[in-house]
């Protein structure tokens, strides 16, 4: 039965409360807060994984999609918001499972928030290093493909060795590396300097999604929206899966799921937040809200001013401004806007996994190192560490679309655990403070389960099987190591927890 031993109330009550020098230091408000969830979000799914998956799976139905996606993602954030406002501590989903429905429970999903940030943070360091090379062709500087390009992809089958235009081989991706480690830094140094770090970059990238949007509508095409959904393409050896019809529409929303994790990276920052009760609802919901408008209205001019079927590119919205001579000076604006935007989707990745593992490290699952704070900048060093060291060496290994999918399927899981968390929470403990209520919970949170489920079931099959061994793995760590250091067993339960 300790197995399902859950963290109590009172201990988070008191970690929340706790402001000393080994807490993290609250400097967050809401408009942080709802920037730091806009940094996490806006990055490789707008500029990315829009046109790739218009291409592939949706054609115009990719508006569709990110609907479908931001509604599901909806109940879910409105979940997220009860559960941030009741328990604002660190930890976000591992945090609330752990409370809610027990130990072996909450590090399961830990163990997919490590997947969803950790690797996610990697895959987009892979992007980033993509954008930052045809940004840095743009002002006449070639980067060495050897030292610019992942050396491993992934052919569908298993992992080959990248090979060059020149018969090579790449060695490694140093500009994934390389902004990893920058952001790293820049979390290291304190949660106030990462604070306007990433305002700044959120800002920026958000001007140049609106510039984007404001002069491509002048020039969309509403021809090459019909057929909104074009007809079904059945499965062959190449599609196993099939494309377009509604099956694709919802593949991809599927698949652009992994746009919307940095919202989520909100609740992570619960215990740097001001006044979290009020401000994390604000934060989650807004950001949610302030993204899916610009995906949607970014996916309405991408497929609007540039056929669908040439969309299939590692750099999407630079090719469908290409097809209009009148925009091509928004071209290497993209570049840049894409290289700094990035940079602070990984900000935001590399800050929630921290946290998380903060969180473990606290509750004894992990070693003490992962909720070690520096009494100086109080944030945690070592966590901060070994994410970003994790983060650059597969982002410097392999390409942003090996494990997109696989993150996808993390961070659908973590969903479904938290509707049902905060509706068995409602009625298990209806006497908890709660500054925001899910409204119609009792429609809001099965709805929201059944659609992150939904969506799981729409993602490849071959999917399943990389989940299964990552979670395989994730059981050999808990059995090994977390089980028998665990704070929270019944033996320990006497004890106040060391914070």
């Amino acid at each position: 039965m300790k197995l399902f031993t859950k963290k109590p109330i009172e201990a988070l009550v008191a970690q929340a409360n706790n402001e000393g020098a080994d807490s993290l230091r609250r400097d967050l408000g809401w408009p942080s807060l709802t920037l730091l969830g806009i940094g996490g979000v806006i990055g490789a799914g707008i500029f990315v994984l829009t046109g790739q998956q218009a291409a592939v799976n949706a054609g115009p139905g990719i508006m569709l999609s990110f609907v479908i996606a931001g509604v599901v993602c909806a109940f879910a954030a409105l979940c997220y918001a009860e559960l941030a406002s009741m328990i604002p501590v660190a930890g976000s989903a591992y945090t609330y499972t752990y409370a809610t429905i027990g130990e072996f429970f909450a590090w399961l999903i830990a163990w997919d928030l490590i997947l969803e940030y950790g690797i996610a943070a990697a895959t987009v360091s892979a992007g980033w290093s993509g954008y930052f090379g045809r940004m840095m062709s743009g002002f006449g500087v070639t980067l060495p493909e050897q030292w610019s390009k992942a050396p491993y992809d992934f052919n569908g089958e298993e992992i080959i060795r990248t090979t060059l235009s020149d018969g090579s081989h790449a060695i490694l991706n140093l500009p994934a590396i390389a902004i990893v480690t920058l952001m790293s830094i820049f979390l290291i140094a304190g949660i106030t300097q990462s604070k306007i770090v990433n305002n700044l970059i959120v800002a920026l990238k958000v001007t140049i999604v609106l510039i984007v949007i404001a002069f491509g509508a002048a020039y969309v095409n509403p021809d090459l929206w019909s057929p909104l959904i074009p007809d079904r393409i059945p499965p062959t050896p190449e599609l196993p899966n099939g494309s377009f019809g509604f099956a694709g529409v919802t593949a991809a929303a599927a698949v652009i799921f992994f746009a919307y994790i940095g919202f989520e990276g909100v609740s992570t920052a619960a215990q740097e937040a001001k006044d979290p009760q009020k401000t994390m609802p604000i934060g989650i919901l807004l950001s949610l809200g302030i993204c899916t408008v610009l995906y949607i209205a970014m996916a309405a001019v991408l497929v609007g001013i540039a056929p669908y079927q040439t969309l299939n590119d590692p750099a999407p919205v630079a090719k469908a401004l290409s097809a209009i001579p009148e925009l091509k000076w928004l071209t290497q604006l993209i570049n840049i806007g894409v290289a700094v935007g990035l940079a602070s989707t990984i900000l935001s990745l590399l800050y929630g996994q921290s946290r998380v593992l903060y969180a473990m490290g606290r509750d004894g699952l992990l070693p003490p190192a992962f909720c070690k704070v520096n009494a100086k900048t109080r944030t945690p060093i070592w966590g901060t560490v070994i994410t970003g060291a994790f983060a650059a060496l597969v982002g410097g290994l392999f390409p942003i679309g090996i494990l997109g999918e696989l993150v996808s399927m993390g961070t659908l899981l973590a969903f479904v655990l938290i509707c049902l968390a905060v509706l068995y929470l409602r009625y298990s403990e209806p006497g908890l403070k709660r500054s925001f209520k899910t409204p119609v919970i009792w429609l809001t949170a099965p709805l929201g389960a059944l659609g992150c489920g939904y969506l799981i079931m729409q993602l490849p099959p071959a999917t399943w099987s990389r989940l299964w061994i990552w979670m395989g793995a994730g059981l050999v760590v808990y059995f090994g190591y977390a089980y028998w250091h665990s704070r929270y067993h019944e033996k320990k339960l006497a004890a106040p927890p060391a914070e």
